[in-house]
């Protein structure tokens, strides 16, 4: 016997079509690229991003199409978020800060259409666009006063581009299966593999931020984005803003710690999402200013993800600023909301050492995603908070394969997808990362390849052999360390090691320092023994550091 309820498909055009029709006048504050403050509501966004739809039908958008975008958080992007995926193309987010042959794989791997971007990002495009064949057309996202001149070829205006559209507008009726979104993996272990939303997948993880045990995303709260929304769709905060009501305040390019200050007290921003490089900028404003944040800002909680909370700031943030730290887990395969770090009952009455124990861990899941724990040979382990093993997913919005089925099947046989991390979990369902299965280096949010940085090291006619390992650094959190024996009879320098490096990967992918070794181990099948490296250069401190 089937229930006898209405079937409502879940598609993101609902998410603003409820916001206008339940919290029009809730605010959308902007750093714009060009300078100042902005400041719109849900309804300027529903009607703005109805005239993106038909600006984008216009230059000969079809379902399905891939629109690329290269921005900051801002209104405009927020815009593009519900246009481009309303009207049944996908949105592809694109992060400006991998390396620009990444970027220029991507995007002709996704196929896009059509590319908008930030002014920040003109050169940049310039550079890329002889490369990206497939792109018809380029939109430059600001108006006809602060257009430049450009080797861009056609380069439009997006303002032009909205003003001579009607914000008259049918969302069609998809399936609600269909491509939403698309974004990709940072390329830890290769080139960077696509993830492709639905609408449905989308909807449901807005729901899944919005929960009390989650997020808890409402209308009382006034959230500050520094998460960019190239990271996974800012970790559906346009959505489920949307969905709620909240107020958004979105950072634009501004992210050292004055601006984000300004932003915080100006707004009187009750929630702040973002990766610790970020915090750790903030903390530093705060220390060589003498701010009392506590007494002049109203924010009650930061929420960090993108890389493991150190306890220092935990603590910073609960004695200096009175605001609660909630750790968040997930990655771009799981859209990315996987864990929460909100305390239970019985631990709000322990002491701050004992609180801060738990406030460091990745969390309980959140509804809709299941975990489990693996050995080596894939078996079942215990949720003691002892046993460490392979972290394995499921869920609603989690994926099942990447795009274009790069890498073959994803899953394993109950349907669960293997994070690469290594981790425990308790008997009250707490989740803590131990270590990583594949040995990439978080710095700042950003991940880093260790394969991808000794295999450019590799290319130097002078070395013989390279290794990569992470290193504690106190501001971004880890940094690359590169390990180099140089070929018989052959002497080589630090800088022009660097040097050598400096053509052929992102800058910030660049090692903190080059040490010469006379050889380095290996495993039994040859490979090298990273676990001995980091033992070995434990207690190693960059000059910086």
């Amino acid at each position: 016997m089937l229930g006898l309820m209405q079937e409502q498909k879940l598609l993101i055009p609902s998410l603003i079509e409820h916001a206008v029709a339940s919290h029009p006048n809730a605010e959308i504050v902007s750093r714009t690229v060009e300078g100042p403050l902005h400041r719109c509501t849900y309804r300027d966004i529903h009607r703005r991003a109805k005239q993106a739809a038909n600006a984008l039908t216009a230059l000969g958008v079809q379902r399905g199409d891939r629109v690329a975008t290269l921005a900051w958080n801002g209104y405009r992007h927020m815009e593009l978020y519900f246009g481009v995926s309303g009207m049944g193309a996908v949105l592809h987010t694109v992060n400006p800060r991998l390396f620009p042959e990444q970027l220029e794989y991507i995007i002709n791997h996704a196929e896009d259409a059509v590319l908008f971007f930030d002014l920040s990002f003109v050169a940049l495009v310039e550079k890329l666009a002889p490369q990206l064949q497939g792109v018809r057309a380029f939109v430059l996202m600001t108006d006809r006063a602060h257009m430049p001149e450009s080797s861009i070829p056609g380069l439009l205006c997006y303002e032009d581009l909205l003003a001579a559209q009607s914000d008259d507008y049918a969302w069609p009726d998809l399936d609600e299966n269909s491509a939403a979104s698309l974004c990709y993996t940072s390329g830890t272990t290769g080139m960077p593999k696509g993830v492709l939303y639905s609408h449905r997948s989308t909807v449901l993880h807005a729901f899944g931020a919005c929960t009390v045990d989650s997020l808890a995303v409402s209308r009382n709260e006034t959230a500050l984005l520094v998460v960019p929304m190239f990271h996974v769709n800012a970790w559906s905060m346009p959505y489920a803003g949307a969905m709620s009501g909240a107020k958004l305040v979105l950072p634009g390019p501004a992210l050292d710690g004055a601006s984000v200050y300004q932003l915080l007290r100006g707004e009187q921003v009750t929630l702040a999402l973002g990766v610790p490089t970020v915090w750790m900028l903030l903390l530093q404003h705060v220390a060589a200013t003498g701010l009392k944040p506590a007494g002049e800002l109203a924010l009650r909680r930061v929420v960090i993800g993108g890389a493991a909370a150190p306890r220092a700031m935990v603590e910073a943030f609960e004695r200096e600023f009175g605001a609660l730290v909630v750790q968040g887990w997930g990655m771009t395969e799981m859209s990315p909301l996987g864990t929460v770090c909100n305390l239970l009952a019985k631990h709000r009455s322990l002491p701050l050492d004992q609180r801060l124990d738990m406030h460091v861990k990745q969390g309980r899941a959140v509804f809709g995603v299941s975990l489990k724990l693996t050995d080596g040979e894939g078996r079942r382990l215990p949720h003691d908070g002892e046993a460490a093993g392979h972290l394995k997913v499921r869920g609603p919005w989690i994926a099942k394969a990447y795009y274009g089925d790069e890498g073959g099947p994803i899953l394993d046989d109950e349907g669960y997808f293997d994070t690469g991390d290594v981790a425990t979990i308790d008997a009250d369902g707490y989740m803590q990362i131990t270590d990583r299965a594949k040995d990439v280096i978080k710095s700042g949010g950003e991940w880093i390849s260790s394969i991808a940085l000794e295999n450019a090291a590799m290319g130097h006619l002078l070395i013989a052999e390279a290794a990569v390992i992470g290193i504690a650094h106190p501001k971004w959190q880890e940094r690359p360390l590169l390990l180099v024996v140089v070929k018989p009879g052959q002497t080589l320098e630090r800088e022009a090691v660097l040097h050598y490096l400096s053509g052929r990967v992102a800058k910030w992918w660049l090692p903190d320092d080059v040490v010469f070794v006379d050889s380095l181990p290996h495993t039994a099948t040859g490979k090298l023994h990273k676990a001995v490296l980091r033992e070995q250069f434990r207690d190693y401190c960059f000059a910086d550091a």
